[in-house]
């Protein structure tokens, strides 16, 4: 369970660092402004966003066992992050980040890094799909700039409130969202090797300030701080950490799935293997220490890390760098992070989500067995109607039922007995 930073530093050299450098400067030009959209979406100030990436990025790569993994607050997370500060408040979720953190450790220490194989790929699938569709819808607000003083967490009541809202739409906001969009899009196909996404992101936000009238990250949520804040515990009660164990579970699941489906894609994009209890220990550190913070839960970033890998990185240095990035942007540069525009945030999640459901593989579930498009479809709408606990729950036992059963497992050699 060694980290990788441990065993790549020996023969270290002046090329790899520089190589690194350059790759964990580029990573963290995209993890700003996506940091702070996640943190948004999930109910949370643009802060928690950067604090989590700072700390928990840092950790990640420090103390895991993929080569190139990049840590930090991702998409996946805010369906969840959402549900428990509505339910329980922000310093609900810090309880729910830190015992989450525990039970990775505790998981890393047993060495259940290897137990991902039990899980079905047809609901990993179809609850990220899931996923994808409640944060683009999350999103619509400020894409369209529609002035509703609330909008409700179910999804039903969402698509009914922002129809009765349709009248307020602001063109304005519309355009920005698209035309931020648009240069991602060109950005990424034109330079894939370019942190197109700041620049898509800043130059929407310019378009927003020519136009006038759009909220901004500072107009919503104030002045970005300057500093880390000071660790501190959130409240404990026996009767707040049984409350928010449901809550706790998921996220560390969650945490530990995104983590290692994110280290597996690095392995191929390098020809290398990750350590699978490295990384979940890894994982478990820094949502203590994201939680310690103040942040949000953490996990390895599947799109960052892709980032990282095209960008040029070695090892988990450029991870480190990625963090201290941030951190000086966060220290240098908060008063022009609060000027991004929030259609242009919007647009940037939007894609995100898109990106996120993988739309070149739907020609694929199509082709699937009947059993495994049922078992996507199902965890899919559990996933936007339901709640993300059940659709996981229900999705895994379901699909281990059909792993048996397609292996014709003998029923057990017992009988009832007589009472």
């Amino acid at each position: 369970m060694t980290p990788k930073l441990i065993s790549t530093l020996p023969g270290y050299s002046r090329a790899d660092l520089a190589a690194d450098a350059l790759a964990g400067i580029t990573v963290a030009m995209v993890a700003l402004p996506l940091s702070m959209a996640i943190a948004i979406a999930s109910g949370a100030t643009p802060a928690d966003g950067l604090i989590t990436a700072i700390v928990g990025g840092f950790l990640i790569s420090a103390l895991g066992g993929s080569r190139v993994q990049i840590g930090g607050p991702t998409g996946a997370f805010i369906v969840v992050v959402y549900g428990v500060i509505a339910q329980h408040g922000y310093d609900g979720l810090v309880l729910a980040t830190l015992m989450a953190g525990l039970i990775l450790l505790l998981a890393g220490f047993l060495r259940a890094g290897s137990l991902i194989r039990l899980v079905p790929e047809p609901v990993i699938n179809g609850f990220t799909i899931g996923i994808a569709i409640i944060i683009a819808t999350s999103q619509v607000k400020d894409a369209l700039g529609l002035s509703m003083a609330e909008v409700p967490a179910e999804f039903l009541a969402k698509i009914a409130a922002l129809w009765a809202a349709r009248d307020g739409l602001s063109l304005e906001s519309l355009a920005v969202a698209l035309l931020t969009m648009v240069l991602i899009v060109v950005l990424r196909r034109a330079f894939p090797r370019f942190p197109g996404l700041i620049v898509a992101v800043a130059l929407g936000s310019a378009a927003a300030a020519a136009l006038g009238g759009i909220d901004t990250v500072g107009s919503r949520f104030g002045e970005l701080p300057r500093t880390l804040p000071l660790p501190h515990l959130p409240v404990i009660t026996l009767e707040r950490l049984s409350d928010l164990l449901p809550s706790a579970l998921v996220i560390a699941f969650l945490a530990g799935i995104e983590s290692l489906l994110s280290a597996m894609v690095a392995d191929r994009m390098i020809g290398d293997r990750h350590k699978p209890n490295a990384e979940i220990l890894a994982q478990g550190a820094a949502n203590v220490a994201s939680a310690l913070f103040g942040g949000l839960p953490a996990t390895g970033a599947i799109a960052r890390t892709a980032t990282n890998v095209r960008a040029g990185a070695r090892t988990p240095v450029a991870g480190l760098v990625h963090a201290m990035a941030i951190l000086l942007a966060m220290l240098v540069a908060a008063p022009l992070a609060g000027q991004l525009a929030m259609p242009a945030l919007a647009g940037l999640l939007i894609l995100t989500a898109w990106n996120m459901s993988e739309p070149h593989r739907w020609a694929e579930y199509a082709r699937a067995r009947p059993e495994d498009r049922l078992l996507l479809l199902l965890t899919l709408v559990l996933t936007v109607v339901a709640d993300l606990t059940v659709a996981i729950g229900v999705g895994v036992g379901l699909g281990l039922a059909l792993r048996l059963r397609r292996r014709q497992v003998p029923g057990a050699d017992w009988t009832p007995p007589d009472r």
